[in-house]
């Protein structure tokens, strides 16, 4: 278990100055770190991720160009979309669907059109997991997102797996053979209809950890995954570091410091802008988690475990790893029930021990920072 006292890794955020209609990535790189980069809007992918199979680097994400406006009535829903590129810095193909918006949900029946778009709920928090190195260790692909009107409809969490039949897709039983298929995950402590993500385990073998957003105060909670990866192995636990009021997490183990890190954006809200990015930390992915408490009375409870007040004007996503370095995905709303013209920012979280940074009781300065 992680003490506040204890030595605790920095993680150095840099990232690019995003310019306004910008139709192609834009970088910049820290001196001697990673480079940062965005992706163009007209990707029109949201709330996504960025990954590498094989060489060929994908980023994931939800659509909104279609029409989708969240919290509208029959709406249209746009699906979930893939892109590739030779690198993080593109040039980034034409999106294609990983399922279509008319296939059909197997858990209710009905299109997922209807699922997602027929209340306004949406479908969001893409995340393609590969069987590799870890369960049957198949190398086949699966795809997790969160459908809402699940939990709302009769209080079924909201998660669901598909098998693909390649990183690019597609998904699904519509996929037909080899790999289409969709479960609906059986899942103890991620019972809720909150965004998610994953953590891979530092253990050799075991399964990723789902972690999740839990309704009503927005708890967190963690779960291993089964050897499948489309389900819960049992293992997990509640109220992940204390923390309330926050989504969108995900996070990463760093061998430099042999901690796991956990982000997350604090706090929740749909759709905003120059919301905070929180996190925290452990050795043990299934043992105690630890935030930074603030002290003193009247004090905000979030105001020493953010690493950003307002997270580079946009609002923090999941964590990608790629290539061994994370990556803090960040949306940069627009504010508008139809996001088609928001953009993604990913920036590069790096760690290493502290220098002089003063432990409780003295001066206090956030071990963690993003340079915004």
């Amino acid at each position: 278990m992680c003490r506040i006292g204890a030595l605790l890794a920095v993680l150095a955020l840099s990232f690019i100055t995003l310019l306004g209609g910008a139709s192609a990535a834009q970088a910049d790189a820290a001196p001697g770190g990673p480079v940062a980069f965005s992706l163009p809007a007209s990707l029109d992918l949201h709330d996504g991720t960025v990954q590498k199979f094989n060489g060929t680097y994908y980023a994931y994400g939800t659509a909104y160009a279609c029409g989708f406006h969240w919290q509208e009535t029959n709406t249209p829903w746009c699906g979930f979309k893939v892109s590739t590129a030779p690198s993080l810095l593109g040039p980034w193909s034409t999106p294609t669907l990983l399922f279509g918006p008319n296939d059909i949900d197997p858990y209710t029946g009905k299109s997922w059109q209807v699922e997602c778009g027929g209340n306004g709920a949406g479908c969001f928090n893409a995340r393609m997991i590969q069987r590799s190195g870890w369960g049957s260790d198949d190398g086949v692909w699966i795809l997790w997102f969160n459908s809402p009107a699940d939990y709302g409809r009769d209080k079924s969490h909201a998660y669901n797996a598909m098998g693909c039949n390649g990183p690019a897709g597609p998904c699904g039983p519509s996929a037909g053979p080899p790999h289409g298929s969709y479960t609906k995950p059986s899942l103890k402590y991620c019972t809720g209809n909150g965004d998610m993500g994953f953590i891979d385990s530092a253990t050799p073998g075991a399964a990723p950890a789902l972690v999740c957003t839990m309704p009503g105060a927005l708890s967190l909670s963690i779960e291993e995954l089964n050897g499948y990866g489309v389900g819960g192995s049992g293992v997990g636990g509640l109220s992940v570091a204390g923390v309330k009021n926050i989504e969108s997490p995900g996070g990463w183990y760093d061998r430099s410091s042999g901690q796991y890190f956990l982000t997350y954006s604090d706090p929740g809200c749909g759709y905003c802008t120059g919301t905070g990015t929180g996190y925290a930390t452990t050795t043990n992915l299934y043992g105690t988690w630890v935030a930074p408490p603030n002290l003193g009375f009247g004090q905000p409870a979030n105001g020493r475990r953010l690493i950003s007040a307002n997270s580079c004007g946009g609002q923090s996503r999941t964590v990608s790893v790629v290539d061994g370095q994370a990556w803090q995905g960040i949306d940069l709303w627009t504010g508008d029930r139809n996001e088609a013209g928001a953009r993604m920012m990913f920036v590069p979280l790096n760690s290493s021990p502290p220098s002089g940074t003063p432990g409780d009781g003295q001066v206090w300065r956030p071990p963690l920072a993003l340079a915004c």
